[in-house]
């Protein structure tokens, strides 16, 4: 009786490894593959027990990665179209094999069983666990499949090592029951080792996924600011052709004033006019577009909440910072000194954004300043914010400047919010 629980046991460990791996591979999608795959799967079997039954249990061991794990492969190959992946999902699946014969053996332990009971009991759950496997594991491994090979050499290289350290310590010599520490702590050496790795693998994952946020946001609020840039040519363009189509009426009303012997009255239109006109334009600060452009918005933006902007410098044409990265700078910390103001310019009081700036030996100053009502709280010499969507303008700001190896400060003093950087 012992002999065939023995027999059916290796029999359903054999297809319990070969439908894992199949699975992990993704290699019966279709019916035409499941098909080929049974076939090629019950002919395993028969391979093995022609092996056992002319030379011995102890040879069929020692010959078990020719004899099973080299002709699923290639059954794999075929089915897959692919090598690396499908020697992965064999070696993964032959660790998994090991979850059924150690929860066998922590069964007999408990019962003082003997090796029948354990092929029994691994018996018993080969079904439950392929399930448990098929359903939780395979989803998750097969979306392995799709990453390039150094990634899918990272997650085999346990599979392999322990493979190979099972063969050779207890089917090709007896080196795991000799008890030699070396050994025997092997494994737990390789656990450690691999968690490090996974530990530095994914901080350095964690920083470079920190950085694209950073650049993303920097980028959004590029884009938000160009928006805006475009907004106000649009809105301006329109004007100017609105202008054009009634200038003809507007010469004509001159033009009888004119005769009419109104010339304080014409005077006193075209007057008007050209302040319409004016204020529609870019305001001119600098020698710099973008930055003519990001000042003129925000003044704008400014003047129509009741706060006053004042901004002085000098900026050359062409400086060492991108003009991406002074839109994102500017727009960044005129945002932030607009929204500081918004609540105080509600209540009626004077509140002033004073921008200050100039290009001295390549080098970048800006300053700005503005009232601030909410105490601001700090961390590390950078100001905070705890509201939902806020505290990223300050981020990219840092970010910028430490890219150019500049120096930045933000303080607050007599309830006036303060940042000065130079890069």
């Amino acid at each position: 009786m012992s002999f065939w629980i023995s027999l059916l046991n290796n029999v359903s460990v054999s297809f319990f490894g070969s439908i894992l791996s199949a699975s992990f591979c993704d290699a019966v999608n279709t019916r035409k593959k499941r098909g080929i795959f049974v076939c090629g799967i019950m002919l395993m079997p028969l391979l093995q027990g022609l092996v056992y039954f002319l030379w011995g249990a102890e040879f069929m061991q020692e010959v078990y990665p020719l004899v099973v794990h080299l002709p699923l492969l290639l059954l794999l190959y075929g089915l897959t179209g692919r090598l690396l992946w499908p020697f992965f999902s064999i070696l993964t699946a032959y660790l998994c094999c090991q979850l059924r014969r150690w929860i066998a053996l922590l069964a007999v332990a408990i019962l003082s069983g003997g090796q029948p009971m354990q092929d029994l009991f691994e018996l018993l759950l080969t079904v439950p666990l392929l399930v448990f496997l098929l359903r939780a594991a395979s989803p998750l491994v097969r979306q392995l499949s799709d990453y390039p090979a150094k990634t899918q050499c990272q997650f085999g290289a346990i599979p392999v090592v322990y493979y190979i350290f099972d063969y050779m310590t207890t089917i090709y010599t007896d080196l795991l029951a000799s008890g030699d520490p070396v050994v025997v702590e092997f494994m737990p050496f390789v656990c450690c080792a691999a968690y490090l790795v996974f530990l530095l693998y994914n901080s350095v994952k964690e920083r470079t996924q920190n950085q694209l946020k950073q650049v993303q946001k920097s980028l959004g609020i590029q884009l938000n600011q160009a928006v805006r840039e475009i907004d106000a040519l649009r809105e301006s363009q329109m004007l100017a052709s609105r202008y054009r189509h009634d200038i003809r009426h507007h010469l004509q009303y001159v033009a009888v004033c004119i005769e009419n012997g109104q010339e304080d009255q014409a005077l006193s239109y075209i007057s008007e006019i050209c302040k319409e006109i004016e204020a529609q334009k870019v305001e001119r600060y600098c020698e710099n577009e973008a930055a003519n452009l990001i000042l003129s918005a925000f003044a704008g933006r400014a003047k129509k909440a009741g706060i006053q902007m004042k901004v002085q410098g000098t900026l050359p044409a062409f400086i060492m910072v991108s003009d991406s990265d002074l839109c994102v700078l500017l727009s960044n910390a005129l945002e932030n000194a607009l929204h500081a103001c918004l609540p105080i310019a509600a209540a009626k009081e004077i509140c002033v954004i004073d921008v200050q700036f100039f290009n001295k030996k390549e080098r970048l100053f800006l300053q700005i300043e503005n009232p601030c009502q909410d105490p601001v709280s700090f961390e590390n010499g950078i100001p905070v914010s705890h509201e939902p969507g806020h505290g990223i303008g300050v981020q990219s700001i840092c970010a910028i400047v430490d890219r150019y190896g500049g120096m930045y400060t933000f303080l607050v003093q007599d309830r006036h919010f303060i940042l000065r950087l130079s890069l």
